[in-house]
């Protein structure tokens, strides 16, 4: 089987594997405890905070361990619940994660506006510029790079503008991390990541806060991470996901063919020379060097694709894991203006950086084969 559902979940490094062992063999402590058990704990924690920190560019008392993304983002939308006026609104894209999302919506109801996105699914900074001339809201959230498209959102430009208008804001940057270079993130006033996204171990995330600032915990029962979130830190999964980190951040600094996407962009003129009819969601702005979202031909549906490639071995997807198996269209493809019957034709190749050329070159004429059977009859 060759893989092309990063975006889903990328498989545990080795170097991950291997510092969650160490870590569970010789620091088995809760880091909580005064004993020296606790300490060796406490101590690998700390040093986890400091090298995450080192890599955003922040503080390492800005960071919170969570179980992961969802977590993270729900505490953010959760804080500004019980800390925003009850007539503050915030401001979230109309394509973020159902993490961000729903958790808006749920906590905020209407007071929860939509940020609009062109048709390449790039979000309309002149929209915030225009409307923050007007009104503040309690917080702007646009993510970093949208799982489905690859987008990359112009998240730096809202940050500065959102600074100059004291307005705080947060981006999940769960899909850039481990894909592209972290400079410039840790100056973002809330941030989130989850490690299973680039290489380690499901389960494990974190949330970039000002440590100056308060934070309304989500969970509760207990004092770890200074008060703002209840539960003992697993410290070998954090281990592992910092592992994991440190070797994709090497990667992306000796990999600029990669992060050019040489290797996705002749995939992508084969596909269209093979495919009449295909098209690329979001072709013609700036995306991750792995991720390919395409529109399939006339006819073609998502699902039907999705199960022939995987007999033919290649494991693809339809879009974002959260939504996987729904029945109603993407709302990020209906924010981009993509018709519903368009969006039932959406397949998701998304790489990793184990992902080799040859590899590449496989999924391109597996998709040609399974064309051919879908459409002359060349398999049953």
């Amino acid at each position: 089987m060759i893989y092309f559902d990063y975006n889903a979940t990328a498989p545990v490094m080795r170097e991950a594997r291997e510092a969650w062992l160490a870590i569970t063999e010789k620091t088995g402590g809760n880091p909580s405890s005064m004993h020296q058990a606790g300490t060796r704990a406490s101590i690998a924690l700390a040093d986890a905070r400091e090298k995450l920190a080192a890599f955003l560019g922040c503080h390492p008392l800005d960071i919170i361990w969570t179980s992961g993304a969802t977590e993270a983002n729900n505490m953010v939308t959760h804080h500004f619940s019980k800390t925003l006026g009850a007539q503050d609104e915030v401001w979230i894209s109309a394509i973020e994660h159902p993490c961000v999302h729903d958790s808006a919506k749920f906590y905020f109801g209407k007071r929860a506006k939509l940020i609009p996105v062109t048709h390449d699914g790039v979000v309309d900074v002149d929209w915030i510029t225009s409307e923050l001339a007007d009104k503040r809201p309690g917080l702007v959230s646009v993510m970093a790079a949208n799982n489905e498209t690859g987008v990359i959102q112009p998240w730096r430009e809202i940050h500065a503008i959102c600074k100059a208008y004291e307005v705080p804001f947060f981006t999940d940057a769960v899909q850039f991390i481990g894909k592209m270079p972290l400079k410039g993130l840790g100056e973002c006033d809330y941030v989130s990541g989850a490690a299973h996204k680039f290489g380690g171990p499901r389960g494990v995330g974190f949330l970039k806060i000002p440590h100056r600032k308060t934070i309304t915990p989500l969970l509760h029962g207990g004092k770890q991470e200074g008060g703002r979130r209840a539960g003992t830190e697993n410290v070998a999964i954090i281990a592992a996901m910092l592992a994991a980190l440190e070797v994709r951040e090497k990667q992306i600094s000796h990999s600029q063919h990669l992060l050019r996407g040489v290797w996705r962009d002749n995939f992508e003129r084969e596909l269209l020379r093979t495919l009449p009819g295909a098209s690329i969601i979001g072709a013609n702005v700036p995306r991750l060097w792995n991720t390919v979202s395409a529109l399939m031909p006339d006819g073609d549906r998502k699902h039907q694709w999705v199960v022939r490639l995987d007999k033919a071995g290649f494991a693809v997807s339809t879009g974002s894991a959260c939504t996987t198996g729904k029945e109603e269209p993407s709302h990020v493809l209906a924010a981009m203006g993509v018709k519903s019957a368009q969006a039932m034709r959406v397949v998701r190749f998304s790489a990793g950086w184990e992902t080799t050329e040859s590899d590449w070159d496989a999924l391109v004429k597996g998709v040609a084969k399974v064309h051919g059977e879908m459409h002359h009859g060349t398999a049953k």
